[in-house]
């Protein structure tokens, strides 16, 4: 069945309503009985699961590192409605990454979570969810052909808005059998724009009478980003509001929606000068405003669309009167990549590594209608330059390289910048750890390559900053370096 909804094999013939679909309340009402959920409030199921590294992976087109969740389990209360899904994780081992450690996967969905409807959707793309949303939302139903199975497709829209104010939309395949196949939706994304999130559902089983699929697996952008084998279920469990109350001090978690509470108001965005024409700034991830003759090259654009904005401001804050050349991306990790659509929507180029260049192509080229972004509303396309090991910047007053990491296990799209008059190293993910902890043996990975690259610096601008925060010079790099673990 899964092989049905793979990207090259999706073929769908839309029919006319009278031809070949149902009347929507009848459909719906028809597969609620066929899955014994007329009377279905909650659900509780358990098995093995996996977890994906969405938008964190050592290749950013994938596939992901999955984390196994040894045993897994999932309660919902389709009336609140409210989710909470926990088990015990351990990560893969990848060579030449830190040793994986056991944790806890807890993802908590209350009728108050932050985030909305991208955490309320995993409880509506669950089949029972989505016939219920279905059926109080005046939902709409075609026939349609896919893979050789006739389906009755079902689309709805909840009562929330997208940033942009346009409708979500949840779209459920219902197969002849009254069995929900498949349900989707998109939802805005910094990077993805319209994000498709895609979950498709089969070996249903026989729980209690209520039909349950013993494998789940969902993807996102085209990515397997979870999966899981049910071995067991219970419809309506006495037990609800326990299974639905995470442990003290465990509000929210991996895969999950935060604690509560309002954000915090991001830091104020400052800058301090490193040498002549070279500025580093602050209060977020750490960029750097390089001036050249006649423009200004920065590198790295933050973690939000509101952060690059705020990087651009201050670069031509402390450089007036010069355009943007430039800016530099050391790596595709979402939280690295999430000011790009400020970028692009200002018109700048971008400079990444190989291996980063098609996924930001076509991730920042793809349909925007829900993000409500500047990029969305500029509808600019992306211009994307891409650096195989070494690309070099310069003019008669300043020098920029720019050197792909080999071999590094974070990620295969790295690069760092070194500024050899001013001896300035800039990097990004090679982090400072916390007081008593180890270093991660990706500084490993870093030295080895300054040490083949012969890169003289004297300065190291982190792009995330140490804590307490304070200039890192080579010594301080070289250090780090002998308390790195040993490799799994």
């Amino acid at each position: 069945m899964l092989r049905k909804f793979g990207v090259g094999a999706l073929v769908v013939v839309a029919l006319s309503v009278g031809a070949g679909a149902q009347d929507a309340k009848t459909l719906i009402a028809n597969a609620s009985r066929a899955m014994g959920a007329d009377n279905l409030t909650s659900l509780t199921y358990s098995g093995s699961a996996q977890n994906g590294n969405f938008g964190q992976s050592r290749n950013i087109a994938g596939p992901l590192q999955m984390t196994a969740i040894t045993t897994y389990t999932r309660s919902i209360d389709l009336n609140q409605p409210a989710s909470r899904a926990f088990g015990p994780t351990m990560p893969p081992t990848i060579a030449g990454a830190p040793a994986p450690v056991a944790g806890n996967f807890n993802q908590n969905i209350t009728p108050t979570t932050m985030g909305g409807w991208t955490q309320q959707l995993q409880i509506w793309v669950t089949p029972w969810g989505f016939l219920k949303g279905a059926a109080a939302n005046n939902a709409t139903v075609k026939a349609e052909r896919v893979g050789g199975t006739q389906y009755n497709v079902v689309t709805w829209s909840p009562s929330a808005k997208a940033p942009s104010g346009q409708p979500y939309r949840v779209v459920g395949y219902i197969n002849p059998q009254n069995m929900v196949d498949r349900v989707e939706t998109w939802v805005e994304h910094p990077v993805m724009g319209d994000l498709h999130v895609d979950t498709t559902y089969s070996n249903y089983q026989d729980f209690g009478g209520v039909k349950v699929p013993t494998r789940i697996v969902q993807k996102q952008g085209e990515l397997e980003s979870f999966n899981a084998t049910i071995t067991s279920a219970s419809a309506n469990p006495a037990n609800i509001v326990e299974l639905l109350t995470p442990p003290a001090g465990r509000g929210g978690g991996p895969g999950g929606a935060p604690g509560g509470g309002a954000p915090p108001a991001p830091p104020q965005v400052a800058s301090e000068k490193l040498a002549d024409g070279v500025y580093r700034i602050t209060g977020g991830y750490v960029a750097l405003a390089i001036e050249f003759s006649d423009h200004i090259l920065v590198l790295e654009s933050g973690q939000s669309e509101a952060r690059g904005q705020a990087v651009l401001a201050e670069a031509r804050k402390v450089i007036p009167n010069k355009p943007i050349r430039y800016v530099v991306n050391t790596h595709a990790h979402f939280d690295h990549a999430s000011g790009l659509a400020a970028v692009v929507a200002d018109g700048i180029p971008i400079i990444t590594q190989n291996d980063n260049k098609a996924f930001f192509e076509k991730a920042l080229s793809a349909p925007r209608t829900l993000v409500g972004d500047s990029l969305s509303k500029a509808g600019k396309k992306p211009v994307i330059e891409g650096v195989a090991e070494k690309r070099e910047l310069k003019d008669a007053t300043r020098t920029v390289e720019l050197y792909h990491v080999q071999g590094l296990a974070h990620t295969d799209g790295m690069l760092v910048a070194y500024l050899p008059k001013e001896k300035i190293l800039f990097t990004a993910d090679f982090n400072v750890p916390a007081m008593g902890q180890p270093a991660s043996p990706f500084i490993t990975s870093l030295v080895q390559n300054v040490d083949r690259l012969k890169l003289d610096f004297e300065t190291h601008v982190l792009v995330h900053a140490p804590n307490p925060d304070k200039p890192q010079t080579r010594a301080d790099l070289m250090a780090l370096a002998k308390t790195v673990p040993a490799a799994p």
